[in-house]
Protein backbone atom coordinates (compact mmCIF):
# COMPACT_ATOMS: atom_id res chain seq x y z
CA UNK A 1 0.00 0.00 0.00
CA UNK A 2 1.20 3.14 -0.90
CA UNK A 3 2.58 6.10 2.14
CA UNK A 4 2.17 9.05 -0.46
CA UNK A 5 0.07 10.45 -2.84
CA UNK A 6 1.21 13.38 -5.18
CA UNK A 7 -1.20 14.51 -7.81
CA UNK A 8 -0.22 17.31 -10.36
CA UNK A 9 -2.90 20.08 -10.60
CA UNK A 10 -3.06 23.06 -12.86
CA UNK A 11 -3.67 26.49 -11.19
CA UNK A 12 -4.57 29.45 -12.44
CA UNK A 13 -2.54 32.57 -10.81
CA UNK A 14 -5.04 35.46 -10.31
CA UNK A 15 -2.82 38.95 -10.88
CA UNK A 16 -3.42 42.63 -11.46
CA UNK A 17 -2.90 41.66 -15.00
CA UNK A 18 -6.29 41.08 -17.59
CA UNK A 19 -4.65 37.77 -18.11
CA UNK A 20 -4.57 34.91 -15.54
CA UNK A 21 -1.41 32.20 -16.57
CA UNK A 22 -1.78 28.72 -15.59
CA UNK A 23 1.08 27.36 -13.48
CA UNK A 24 1.70 23.91 -12.23
CA UNK A 25 1.19 22.72 -8.40
CA UNK A 26 1.37 19.51 -6.66
CA UNK A 27 -0.62 18.19 -4.06
CA UNK A 28 0.72 15.89 -1.90
CA UNK A 29 -0.32 13.73 1.32
CA UNK A 30 1.81 11.65 3.50
CA UNK A 31 0.37 8.97 5.59
CA UNK A 32 2.88 10.07 8.47
CA UNK A 33 1.99 13.07 8.32
CA UNK A 34 -1.83 12.27 8.13
CA UNK A 35 -3.48 15.67 8.81
CA UNK A 36 -1.54 18.05 6.63
CA UNK A 37 -2.03 18.32 2.48
CA UNK A 38 1.60 20.20 0.71
CA UNK A 39 0.62 22.26 -2.33
CA UNK A 40 4.09 22.79 -4.21
CA UNK A 41 4.82 25.06 -6.77
CA UNK A 42 7.75 25.00 -8.90
CA UNK A 43 10.46 28.04 -8.94
CA UNK A 44 9.42 29.31 -12.47
CA UNK A 45 6.36 29.85 -11.16
CA UNK A 46 7.28 32.02 -8.29
CA UNK A 47 8.39 35.89 -7.58
CA UNK A 48 11.66 34.21 -5.90
CA UNK A 49 12.06 31.88 -8.58
CA UNK A 50 12.61 28.95 -5.95
CA UNK A 51 10.29 26.39 -5.38
CA UNK A 52 7.19 27.14 -2.83
CA UNK A 53 5.75 24.68 -0.60
CA UNK A 54 2.95 25.42 1.73
CA UNK A 55 2.05 22.96 4.55
CA UNK A 56 -1.85 23.20 5.70
CA UNK A 57 -4.70 21.10 7.06
CA UNK A 58 -6.23 18.22 4.84
CA UNK A 59 -9.88 19.52 6.86
CA UNK A 60 -9.08 23.21 5.40
CA UNK A 61 -9.14 21.70 1.92
CA UNK A 62 -12.24 19.69 2.27
CA UNK A 63 -14.05 22.76 4.42
CA UNK A 64 -13.17 25.30 1.80
CA UNK A 65 -14.66 23.57 -0.77
CA UNK A 66 -17.92 24.13 0.47
CA UNK A 67 -17.41 27.43 2.35
CA UNK A 68 -15.15 29.84 2.79
CA UNK A 69 -12.38 29.14 5.50
CA UNK A 70 -9.08 29.62 7.19
CA UNK A 71 -8.20 32.06 9.17
CA UNK A 72 -4.20 32.14 9.12
CA UNK A 73 -1.71 31.91 6.05
CA UNK A 74 -3.95 29.79 3.61
CA UNK A 75 -7.51 30.31 3.04
CA UNK A 76 -9.98 28.02 0.98
CA UNK A 77 -12.66 29.04 -0.58
CA UNK A 78 -15.29 27.88 -3.37
CA UNK A 79 -15.57 29.97 -6.31
CA UNK A 80 -18.45 29.52 -9.23
CA UNK A 81 -19.54 26.01 -10.00
CA UNK A 82 -16.19 24.33 -9.99
CA UNK A 83 -13.85 26.72 -9.04
CA UNK A 84 -11.77 26.54 -5.61
CA UNK A 85 -9.94 29.72 -4.62
CA UNK A 86 -6.53 29.06 -1.95
CA UNK A 87 -5.01 32.33 -0.60
CA UNK A 88 -1.70 31.97 0.75
CA UNK A 89 -0.41 34.74 2.83
CA UNK A 90 2.91 35.41 3.75
CA UNK A 91 4.74 38.59 4.69
CA UNK A 92 5.88 39.48 1.00
CA UNK A 93 2.62 39.37 -0.14
CA UNK A 94 -0.76 37.04 -1.22
CA UNK A 95 -0.81 34.77 -3.84
CA UNK A 96 -4.01 33.64 -4.96
CA UNK A 97 -4.86 30.77 -7.30
CA UNK A 98 -7.86 29.27 -9.08
CA UNK A 99 -7.87 24.79 -8.89
CA UNK A 100 -10.79 23.32 -10.44
CA UNK A 101 -12.94 21.71 -7.73
CA UNK A 102 -13.18 17.98 -8.91
CA UNK A 103 -9.38 18.16 -9.23
CA UNK A 104 -9.40 18.71 -5.36
CA UNK A 105 -11.91 16.40 -4.62
CA UNK A 106 -10.01 13.98 -6.59
CA UNK A 107 -6.73 14.39 -4.76
CA UNK A 108 -8.96 14.10 -1.22
CA UNK A 109 -10.37 10.82 -2.38
CA UNK A 110 -7.51 9.33 -2.61
CA UNK A 111 -5.76 10.59 0.29
CA UNK A 112 -9.60 9.40 2.22
CA UNK A 113 -8.73 5.75 1.10
CA UNK A 114 -5.33 6.36 2.35
CA UNK A 115 -6.05 6.82 5.54
CA UNK A 116 -9.80 7.69 6.61
CA UNK A 117 -11.07 11.06 7.78
CA UNK A 118 -11.25 10.69 11.52
CA UNK A 119 -8.71 7.43 11.40
CA UNK A 120 -5.41 9.92 11.55
CA UNK A 121 -4.61 9.30 14.68
CA UNK A 122 -3.70 5.85 13.80
CA UNK A 123 -1.42 6.75 11.68
CA UNK A 124 1.04 8.92 14.25
CA UNK A 125 3.96 7.59 16.00
CA UNK A 126 4.51 9.27 19.73
CA UNK A 127 6.90 7.14 21.23
CA UNK A 128 8.76 8.16 17.92
CA UNK A 129 8.25 11.86 18.38
CA UNK A 130 8.82 11.95 21.91
CA UNK A 131 12.10 11.00 21.31
CA UNK A 132 13.12 12.75 18.85
CA UNK A 133 11.59 16.13 20.83
CA UNK A 134 13.65 14.10 24.15
CA UNK A 135 16.84 14.04 21.99
CA UNK A 136 16.81 18.05 20.73
CA UNK A 137 16.33 18.98 24.27
CA UNK A 138 19.63 17.60 25.41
Amino acid sequence: MPTVIEQLVEARLVAAAPRMPNIPATLHYDRRDPFAVRMTFPAPATLEGVEVCWTFARELLTAGLREPDGHGDVRVRPYGYDRTVLEFHAPEGTAVVHVRSGEIRKFLEATNELVPVGLEHLQLDLDHGLAELMRDAC
